[in-house]
């Protein structure tokens, strides 16, 4: 179980009075905004989240309110009331860092990364040009523009099968498997024209799984892995994630420990390379000799009680409650002192 940290003074703003768990007691408590929704292709999976994080935080006994957005406009306003945001904004703006960065200029502390934590991991070249600088492995990859009269050619050269991918999106918006030039051309075609660039990736066949990471008493924590298995297909998508039965899940991965450990290694380090914070969730192909690839890290995944983080957390005894509640709790300690008095 996470301990509860203590609660703010009250002479910050945003506290007031609640019933804590137990009978006759009254804590202060920061009035929490869970914000979620906006107006990405990932708007109902956080709006999932949100809710899933809202109840949490309810039968926990915290003051905290649903703000479902579903433009950025009139933002400062609408959180001015709060002390701290729990934010799970999927996509777009809300992951892109610049809510991040609002949120830093009102000087509200709020789940997640910061800034450019949150728009390194977010931009699928930049993120990779980070990693392969450390070191960490990668699959072969290049960028397609609409610009760039040899992009196809490029892409062509990694070898079928191909996965071509938005720059920046989650959830898989956009993740498509090609396996020859015509496959190619239509799907760049169609990317360049919603997106105007694209990743081009080599297909790894193998296994897919998943490796969380949480910043907890003072480490970064690996926690299980967990591996998903799309029921038809070869790619983890969109359809695969939000169809109901569209995959099966372990967890914990059954894998050899050594392989095991050595990808909770690198989760760990492109935790550290981006400086995430609080959360983070590493996607991986595993290679069937064994070899493990980075596809890309989440730094706010998915939070519905059956999203693969918290099953992740549950299989080393964190509950879901208690891990919203722990990740609330360290955003709760960034606020700022209260002015001394005279």
């Amino acid at each position: 179980m996470v301990a509860r940290q203590a609660a703010p003074s009250r002479r910050t703003s945003g506290l007031v009075p609640r019933r804590g768990r137990g009978k006759d007691r009254t804590v202060t408590s920061p009035r929490v905004a869970v914000l979620c929704g906006g107006d990405s292709a990932e708007r109902e999976i956080s709006l999932l989240s949100g809710r899933g994080v809202h109840a949490a935080l309810v039968r926990q006994g915290w003051d905290a309110e649903l703000v479902d957005i579903r433009t950025y406009d009139g933002l400062p306003q609408r959180l001015a009331p709060f002390a701290a945001v729990f934010n799970i904004l999927h996509g777009g703006a809300g992951e892109d860092g610049t809510v991040q960065l609002l949120l830093d200029l009102m000087g509200k502390p709020y789940v997640g990364s910061g800034p450019l934590a949150s728009a390194l991991a977010m931009d699928k070249s930049e993120s990779r040009k980070a990693f392969q600088g450390k070191g960490l492995p990668v699959p072969a990859w290049a960028l397609c523009t609409g610009g760039d009269p040899v992009a196809l050619a490029r892409a062509a050269e990694l070898g079928y099968p191909l996965v071509l991918k938005p720059r920046r999106e989650g959830s898989s918006v956009g993740v498509h498997l090609v396996r020859d030039r015509a496959e190619l051309e239509q799907v760049a075609s169609a990317l360049l024209s919603r997106y105007g660039e694209f990743l081009a990736e080599r297909f790894i066949p193998g296994r897919e799984v998943t490796a969380s990471i949480l910043d907890r008493d003072g480490e970064v924590v690996a926690l299980p892995l967990v591996e998903v298995r799309p029921r038809e297909g070869d790619l983890f998508d969109w359809t695969a994630k939000y169809t109901p039965g569209g995959c099966a899940v372990s967890c914990p991965a059954e894998l050899p420990p050594d392989l095991t450990a050595h990808i909770q290694d690198i989760a760990r380090q492109a935790h550290l390379v981006l400086g995430c914070r609080d959360l983070s969730r590493a996607d991986f192909r595993v290679a069937r000799d064994g070899t493990p690839y980075l596809l890309e890290v989440n730094a706010l995944p998915g939070l519905t009680e059956m999203s693969l983080f918290p099953r992740a957390a549950h299989a080393v005894g964190l509950s879901y409650d208690d891990l919203v509640v722990h990740l609330l709790n360290r955003a709760l300690a960034r606020l700022p002192a209260p002015t001394p008095l005279g």
